[in-house]
């Protein structure tokens, strides 16, 4: 029994050494820092580099054109994005603070990427959505109001085509959404948010182990 406890023990170092090995992977440019260090100023927590190149990656696999993101932020998965999706490619990105939407607008420009690369639109994510074309996007990112998760699913469903991702940020809740004996209302809502993608019959699921935990689907 000792004999296992120390195979676990290591096993669990060598996993947290990889992981923390994965999320530095990719390096990120002096705008990625920029908008960092404007995120840590405002008090925001911007996903972490290993979930910024997966969404690029994202972005990239599907060949993304349209993009619709919940939760601007101050332009960390924004540049992101921007960068795994086509040259023509445009960002739709919805927040309720201006004021943090125009650090992503210089962020996005010190990327090097064109005015009409983004579109911003200020609100309350379930307001604008609904504005949005059926089926007219490639990938949706959720970084909004965990306690809207399931409405932003059910949104995203109408809003992607047929091939189309759904990702959701910030699922692990710092480890709170496994933990039995957490049940805060918003680990609550993350929990049927993770039952409802894994029983849709509409999705194909994965949940990614990057950052704080990145919960992606395909519509079929």
């Amino acid at each position: 029994m000792r004999q296992l406890r120390g195979q676990e023990r290591v096993i669990t170092g060598n996993r947290q050494t990889g992981w923390a090995f994965a999320d530095a992977f990719v390096a990120e440019d002096d705008a990625l820092h920029w908008a960092r260090d404007r995120a840590r100023e405002a008090g925001l927590r911007p996903v972490s580099p290993g979930t910024g190149a997966a969404l690029a990656l994202l972005a990239a696999t599907t060949d993304a054109k349209a993009v619709a993101e919940i939760g601007t932020g101050t332009g960390v998965s924004g540049i992101h994005l921007l960068h795994g999706m086509r040259a023509d490619g445009v960002l739709t990105t919805v927040d309720l603070e201006p004021e943090r939407q125009q650090f992503a607008r210089e962020a996005f420009r010190a990327a090097g990427f064109a005015a009409n690369r983004a579109r911003f639109i200020p609100g309350r994510a379930l307001d604008v959505l609904p504005r949005l074309a059926d089926g007219g996007y490639d990938l949706v990112f959720c970084d909004g109001d965990r306690m809207e998760s399931l409405d932003y699913l059910a949104e995203s469903l109408r809003l992607l085509r047929p091939g189309g991702l759904v990702c959701f940020e910030g699922v692990f809740a710092d480890g709170r959404t496994v933990d039995s004996a957490a049940h805060p209302p918003e680990v609550v809502r993350l929990r049927e948010l993770l039952r409802a993608v894994r029983e849709s019959q509409e999705l194909q699921p994965a949940l990614l182990p990057v950052g704080d935990g990145l919960l992606c689907a395909v519509r079929r």
